[in-house]
């Protein structure tokens, strides 16, 4: 499933005020939870499950928390840019201020990973990084993470 079929305006965020990872983790489930109708609870636990394993920081100011949800649900992705970057345990130590969440059904995998790939790739470019945090609206985030990377092009 490509980025455009998963993020429209409609799920991106601005200016997002937490002001640390379990902030933004809670928010971003609470947001998860009302579209997909799914206890946030179960959503934020399914996250944290995942953080355990390792930070999902990919490096330059960057996370891409997902999870795999059991039942039925639709993949959803939501982007945040946060108004102040936040420790997210990366690597590189660069706190995040940029976090596409994705959250995918478990009975369902065909997708999830080229699906990160494919927003890894998008947002593996310096100037797109620079873009998305200049961004002045949810339409031009879209269209900057819509944009086809060589290795998806066609």
């Amino acid at each position: 499933m490509r980025i455009t079929e998963l993020l429209s305006a409609a799920e991106v965020t601005l200016d997002l005020g937490a002001t640390n990872k379990a902030a933004v983790l809670q928010t971003l489930s609470g947001e998860g939870a009302r579209r997909l109708g799914r206890p946030e609870g179960e959503i934020l636990e399914a996250l944290q499950a995942r953080e355990r394993l390792g930070s999902t920081a990919l490096g330059r100011g960057v996370a891409l928390p997902h999870a795999r949800l059991e039942g039925e649900v639709s993949p959803i992705m939501l982007f945040a840019r946060l108004r102040r970057p936040v420790d997210f345990e990366a690597r590189d130590e660069e706190p995040v201020d940029l976090v596409i969440l994705v959250l995918w059904p478990e009975a369902s995998p065909e997708g999830f990973l080229p699906t990160l790939s494919e927003t890894c790739r998008a947002l593996r470019e310096p100037q797109v990084l620079r873009r998305l945090r200049a961004a002045q609206s949810p339409e031009e985030v879209v269209a900057l993470l819509a944009r086809p990377t060589p290795e998806a092009a066609p």
